[in-house]
């Protein structure tokens, strides 16, 4: 039969039972919707957690890893005496790493790296009157620095500006000067595990919005810290860099470690606790969602089957005047996609107007406005999966409706 005969009949279906495909469209809407506000805000969750994550951590990391020193008698092959003596202890050698310009100067001719700085990094005691505090300070080209941490849209006070060429200058975090009572321009004192004091002067203050980064960490030049570990200007014991993307950044770690004997470390090994809660996170939102899209699925199947049912006379009489079992097919999975691409449509707009309006909510803190992300691949994927529900519970009925065998109805 026409094609456009089977549209017009499944038309009339929808038509004239205007209450049921209304709720059938609605049920895919709030699950359309529902998926669209799940995935966004978790993509949304997601990109602020990246965010802050690289406030303070670079993609790589290449440094210098702690070693166990061996056994004082290594067993030999076939011994059958017992080891006694054994040493299992870390090594205190340098940290140091060795002809470290070279490296950072191989490490930024690689074609997917942006940018790469060396760093100083020196345990120290921060010390004000009978005030003390732990922490550590990072030595760093301030240039360098900014451009991969952007340090400077983290300050709260003063300016980052301040530190260059000023050996003598320091940049805290917020927690620590709470803790300490410090105000800008005033003296600190830092003492060394190498037993060097100096007194610093505060030029700036920053939040990076972690507790454990604002409560221990400071920036000073790199030369300051090459004094403070009683080391030469060529002393460097970190090579931070930044990638092209960071997703690949392990990728990346494997093809920088054929180049140098020293650790390369990418961010998700550092942070592998975040990224398991993250895993964890995204799969409960994807099922709580791909369920309620499951749900509205089977409002659709319930429908068509209850039409179909009902509708077995009008079945009947359509085969018996030459319908053939793929035109039934057709009419009652028109009428299941029609519903679905209404709710489809309708879900992507529910959707689109939750992001926009919940993007415009400001919550404080750090996040500053919510955090949800206008992500089309979550669009795209939505009606995708909208379709491919609804286009299936309407084909089992639909199958059920071409099998019908009208003589059997007739003599009923």
């Amino acid at each position: 039969m026409a094609i456009n005969v089977n549209l017009d009949i499944a038309l009339t279906h929808i038509l004239t039972r205007k209450r049921q495909t209304l709720v059938a469209s609605l049920g895919v809407t709030i699950g359309i919707g529902m998926y669209i506000f799940m995935n966004s805000l978790m993509a949304g969750f997601g990109q602020y957690s990246r965010k802050e994550i690289f406030k303070t951590n670079p993609h790589l990391r290449i440094f210098r890893e702690d070693e166990r020193s061996e056994p004082i008698y290594p067993s030999s092959a076939g011994e059958k005496m017992k080891r006694v003596l054994i040493n299992p202890a870390l090594t205190t050698s340098s940290k140091a790493l060795n002809n470290p310009e070279k490296l950072l100067e191989m490490v930024r001719n690689m074609p997917f790296v942006t940018t790469a700085a060396p760093q100083v990094n020196v345990d120290v005691f921060y010390n004000k009157g009978n005030s003390q505090r732990k922490g550590i300070t990072n030595g760093i080209n301030i240039d360098a620095a900014d451009a991969m941490f952007n340090i400077r849209s983290t300050m709260v006070s003063g300016s980052l500006d301040n530190l260059q060429g000023n050996l003598d200058g320091i940049v805290i975090g917020r927690g620590l000067a709470e803790k300490l009572s410090l105000n800008l321009g005033e003296n600190l004192t830092i003492s060394s595990s190498k037993g060097v004091l100096k007194i610093m002067k505060i030029v700036g203050v920053f939040s990076a919005n972690n507790k454990n980064s604002d409560d221990t960490k400071s920036y000073i030049n790199l030369s300051a810290a090459q004094q403070l570990a009683r080391e030469g200007t060529t002393f460097v014991t970190d090579i931070y860099a930044n990638t092209i993307d960071p997703d690949r950044a392990a990728e990346f770690s494997t093809q920088i470690q054929t180049l140098t004997p020293y650790k390369v470390d990418p961010w998700q090994v550092t942070n592998a606790d975040l990224l398991s809660g993250e895993k964890i996170r995204d799969v409960m939102g994807n099922t709580v969602t791909l369920s309620i899209l499951l749900v509205a699925a089977f409002g659709i199947y319930n429908i068509m089957n209850m039409t179909i049912t009902q509708k077995m006379n009008d079945i009947a009489i359509l085969k018996a005047i030459g319908f053939n079992g793929r035109d039934i097919v057709r009419i009652f999975l028109t009428e299941s996609i029609i519903m679905g691409t209404l709710g489809v449509l309708a879900g992507l707009l529910v959707g689109g107007l939750c992001i926009h309006f919940l993007s415009k909510v400001y919550v404080g803190g750090p996040s500053g406005y919510f955090p949800i992300y206008f992500e089309p691949k979550v669009f795209g994927l939505g009606a995708f999966f909208g379709i491919l529900a609804t286009s299936l519970a309407g084909y089992l009925p639909a199958r059920k409706a071409a099998n019908v065998d009208p003589v059997t109805i007739f003599r009923r």
